[in-house]
């Protein structure tokens, strides 16, 4: 569960209290069910695998799947409790986020219902939750190529994201940490593991995406569709329209030219998991991208 509060600007002052009318919203979220609403949005049929609380929060996760036509059979109810976070924006659009897991870091996913969620899958995306990283073995060994997005990184061996790294057949991340240009990361990533697309999210400075067949490494520079609201989530709308791109042509370079599209106007919304464009939408934004002089550009190779 996502909880939005709007606030004036970073850093924030004291006042005892605050009544940002119409600034406060809370709505179902998290990377996987952002990707899998997304997904589905987007005309993809998604199995959707997750853990959440016996609480209200839980059933709240539920009565949403049900109301987007996500099945909710892979859905486990084994936490006393449901994660939450807490989200505040500026209105730049930057924001702060506050996530806790509650214990789901401690806890597995049941072996079977995964057995049976991968079965037939084209592709399993699997997010850097602990839950999932016994299945990225489970995965390989079915022939099933592996998506992933390990956010924040800054160290080639980090310890708790170095499994999905190299397990990865298609890797996303962040630029926010990263110890060296975007350029130079992902040669390092493409000698130590064996991801065949990589795409880095730069922000305002749009996105990078490398092909090692190729030896590719394109820049694609932001798009403006709308006004920014808030940020939260165009990591996750830039990684599940690529691999909606990805699966529907086959072409990576496509497929991150019109993510761009998607990701620029998700954040236009509020929430982490709103602002989701269908398929037949997507197409129309990015025709309407092409035409608007000084919105885009092609994108360059390094």
């Amino acid at each position: 569960m996502e909880t939005t509060l709007r606030v004036s600007g970073f850093p924030i002052a004291y006042e005892p209290v605050r009544f940002p009318f119409f600034g406060v919203r809370s709505s179902v979220s998290g990377v996987g069910f952002n990707l899998a609403k997304a997904l589905t949005v987007l005309g993809h049929s998604v199995r959707f695998a997750a853990l959440v609380g016996k609480d209200l929060a839980g059933a709240e996760v539920r009565a949403t799947l049900t109301e987007l036509g996500i099945d909710d059979r892979e859905v486990a109810a084994l936490l006393e409790e449901t994660p939450q976070s807490v989200i505040l924006y500026d209105p730049c659009g930057r924001r702060m986020i506050h996530t806790d897991l509650k214990d789901i870091q401690e806890r597995a996913y049941p072996h079977e219902r995964m057995v049976k969620a991968l079965g037939n899958c084209g592709l399993a995306v699997l997010c850097n939750i602990n839950f999932a990283r016994p299945y990225l073995r489970l995965a390989k060994q079915a022939g099933i190529p592996i998506a992933t997005d390990v956010h924040t990184i800054a160290d080639l061996e980090d310890d708790y994201n170095r499994d999905f790294m190299a397990a990865a057949d298609i890797l996303f991340m962040s630029d926010e940490l990263l110890p060296c240009a975007p350029e130079e990361w992902v040669r390092r990533l493409q000698e130590r593991y064996g991801a065949a697309l990589i795409g880095i999210g730069l922000g305002e400075r749009g996105a990078l995406l490398a092909v090692r067949e190729s030896g590719r490494i394109v820049h694609f520079p932001a798009v403006r569709t709308r006004s920014v609201v808030n940020t939260i989530g165009a990591g996750d709308a830039l990684f599940a329209a690529f691999l909606h791109g990805y699966l529907t042509t086959g072409d990576p370079v496509s497929a991150m030219r019109s993510a761009m599209v998607f990701a620029s106007y998700k954040i236009g919304e509020t929430g982490a998991a709103a602002g989701f464009l269908a398929a037949g939408e997507l197409e129309a934004q990015c025709r309407r991208a092409e035409g608007m002089p000084g919105e885009t550009a092609p994108p360059s190779s390094a």
